[in-house]
């Protein structure tokens, strides 16, 4: 059920993500729920994956090379779906960027919801 509301909360950030950026185009709903989904496959898989490969230049940049991770992430949701779809390298960055704000924002409020209810 968890993995339920986590798959939610972010495809509702995926979507104003997408309403906000102008270089990021979202067809439907249903795309925003299907970009969520390989978002947290990847994140799952591919990411620690590539964290672990590309660790020398993370550590020299001082963490910085993760946002470079996200947003080629980003560019092989953008590559797999079709009705999802991605300027460039940049605007992938900057989507990653306002997507884990967004999602943040959205957990926030889910936090201090189920605190108030015990």
């Amino acid at each position: 059920m968890k993995f339920l509301f986590k798959i939610i909360i972010s495809s509702l950030a995926v979507m104003v993500a997408g309403w906000v950026l102008p270089g990021v185009e979202i067809d439907d709903y249903f795309t925003g729920i299907a970009v969520a989904l390989i978002l947290a496959f990847l994140n799952a898989f591919l990411r620690p994956i590539l964290v672990v490969l590309t660790l020398p230049v993370t550590v020299l940049s001082l963490g910085l090379f993760l946002f470079v991770i996200n947003a080629l992430l980003i560019l092989l949701v953008d590559y797999f779906l079709s009705g999802f779809y991605v300027d460039n390298f940049w605007w992938a960055l900057l989507f990653s960027l306002v997507l884990s704000i967004v999602t943040s924002v959205f957990e926030a409020i889910n936090g201090k919801d189920e605190r108030t209810d015990r």
